[in-house]
């Protein structure tokens, strides 16, 4: 019988990383591949409620990419909203950063393998032979207002060859044997915690040698 305030639990999370840390929540939303028009405050988020209302707050800051953007808050917000990768997963995008900056990602209420996009990103790092670089055109509202035709890309999967990959459920006892993945239940909700560059190591190796954790399935 407690009143619950979804911002009360982003304060927490802000407290709890420090003055030097940054937090950042996904906002992705895929119609500028449909030729919507992306509006830098108006676009919503898909990625869940608390990432809509994080990117209600004032105190926070969205990226630039129409596709895969992110709202921060921290010391690198403003770093990381001058990245402006033409590629979602390039090697100036988010997911980079995630990478060579040890970020943490923290799963609420789902389990990380059916919502890893970071593995993406290392799909287009090897050059993997079923996906390749489609690019979308849409009409782009920037933070000032200004509207102009923008193009970005994104390394999509080559429906003709019929491949969709997954994560394995090796993934996890191979994490969690290098302390790089966390569990728990509380009140019936799953939480898992990521170390990204771990798992990033490993997902990189694998995908390169065609391992058995990042598999494409046929």
């Amino acid at each position: 019988k407690t009143e619950f305030n979804p911002n009360d639990l982003i304060d927490y999370f802000l407290n709890r990383i420090g003055k030097k840390g940054t937090l950042i929540f996904p906002t992705f939303n895929w119609e500028f591949c449909k030729g919507i028009p992306f509006d830098y405050f108006n676009t919503t988020s898909t990625s869940g409620s608390l990432t809509k209302i994080a990117l209600a707050r004032k105190d926070c800051i969205r990226t630039k990419h129409p596709i895969y953007s992110f709202v921060t808050k921290g010391d690198d917000q403003e770093m990381l909203y001058d990245l402006d990768d033409e590629s979602g997963w390039g090697p100036n995008s988010l997911f980079a950063y995630f990478h060579e900056n040890n970020a943490k990602n923290l799963f609420i209420g789902i389990d990380y393998k059916v919502g890893f996009t970071y593995d993406h990103y290392f799909e287009e790092k090897v050059g993997v032979d079923y996906r390749y670089f489609k690019y979308f055109k849409a009409e782009y509202t920037d933070r000032d207002g200004n509207k102009s035709l923008k193009k970005y890309k994104m390394y999509v999967r080559d429906l003709e060859k019929k491949v969709v990959t997954g994560i394995s459920d090796k993934m996890d006892s191979v994490l969690i044997e290098k302390k790089a993945y966390k569990k728990l239940f509380f009140e019936k909700i799953c939480f898992g915690l990521i170390d990204m560059k771990i798992a990033g190591d490993i997902m990189l190796e694998d995908i390169k040698n065609q391992g058995m954790l990042i598999y494409p399935k046929k």
